[in-house]
């Protein structure tokens, strides 16, 4: 075997399923920002976690405000959704910028992606620091469904949006 380093691997280890932090700006606004590592980790109670940087203007969002709506969005959203991830909410707001149609949940403030295939929304229950990371631990509150969606997965290290296919 060959050692090649943890980024590398996140090549060879895709799809990854696609999801759409979002968050709730000071404005009002929904703020955007993709990511490709969340996961279930208990459904009783229904909790699931994901990861953003330390950094992140959205993950400063939930922090603050204990609340957050992870979208997977659809195949006709993959190109402005990859922009999401090259832009910040803290200079612009990128649903308007990149012309993606919100939409409201029958609860809460937090609009999602109009092609959005499913929407879990959640409260934070915790962070845990991990590394250049946090990891947010979120009890569910509802989720949602839209099935005609098809949904959206990294492929390539996140280089490339598309869908997954399930093999026969």
């Amino acid at each position: 075997m060959q050692e090649i380093s943890l980024g590398q691997a996140s090549k060879f280890t895709s799809p990854n399923p696609l999801t759409v932090v979002c968050t709730e700006t000071p404005a009002g606004k929904t703020n955007l920002a993709p990511v490709s590592w969340w996961n279930y980790l208990s459904f009783n109670p229904n909790i699931i976690c994901f990861a953003m940087a330390k950094t992140s203007y959205s993950g400063e969002m939930v922090r603050q405000n204990k609340q957050v709506v992870l979208a997977m969005p659809g195949t006709s959203i993959a190109d402005a959704i990859m922009t999401c991830g090259s832009l910040s909410g803290r200079d612009i707001d990128k649903a308007e910028e990149l012309a993606i149609e919100l939409i409201d949940l029958p609860e809460g403030a937090i609009k999602v992606p109009a092609h959005s295939r499913i929407a879990i929304q959640c409260q934070l229950m915790n962070t845990v620091e991990a590394g250049d990371h946090w990891l947010y631990l979120c009890t569910v509150d509802h989720v949602y469904i839209v099935a005609k969606e098809e949904a959206l997965f990294a492929w390539n290290g996140y280089a490339k949006l598309r869908p997954a296919k399930m093999a026969d």
